[in-house]
């Protein structure tokens, strides 16, 4: 993969549990911190701030970074860290395939899906991926809920939904009158 041919985007790309999860959001909302939190909990981190994606030949995208910068990440206040360094060399890898995009976004800018039955998916460089919109706020551990993202991401993709789950059961008790 050249990064002549590559797209280029400003992002964080993870693996997680074998998902991997392009993470967006404005500079400073805190894609780095979310991915450093991740590598912490034995997730690999493939690109910080500049991720390439290409198509491999199975049609799918697959996101690197940079060689220059491969391994590297910028956090505000330590400064710049080789995280393979820090962390083991199995804390990165070289490149993975884009399942599932994340975006950041500041609390209270925009409606919050609260029961996941809908699926929503973005364009990435023409092509539709599964897409989730997170709000950011004190408090909230984006690490945490990136990773039961990827997680859930892996049962959808087995066919199951906790809310499609739940949905049911809730038809099932007001069809037949129970609780």
């Amino acid at each position: 993969m050249a990064d002549a041919k590559a797209n280029r985007v400003h992002g964080t790309l993870v693996e997680v549990a074998s998902v991997g999860v392009l993470v967006f959001g404005r500079s400073g909302i805190g894609k780095s911190e979310c991915a450093l939190e991740l590598v912490m909990r034995g997730h690999r981190l493939v690109a910080d701030d500049v991720v390439l994606i290409d198509v491999d030949a199975d049609d799918r995208l697959i996101g690197t970074s940079p060689e220059l910068v491969r391994h590297y990440m910028e956090l505000r206040g330590i400064g710049i860290v080789h995280v393979p360094s820090v962390f083991g060399p199995n804390s990165v890898v070289d490149a993975a395939t884009i399942d599932l995009v994340v975006q950041l976004w500041e609390w209270g800018s925009g409606d919050v899906d609260r029961t996941g039955l809908d699926r929503r998916t973005t364009q990435l460089v023409g092509f539709e991926i599964d897409a989730l919109y997170l709000p950011v706020a004190p408090g909230r551990n984006v690490a945490s809920l990136v990773e039961v993202a990827a997680r859930n991401h892996l049962l959808r993709k087995r066919g199951r939904s906790g809310a499609a789950d739940l949905e049911t059961r809730v038809a099932a008790t007001l069809r037949d009158g129970s609780s």
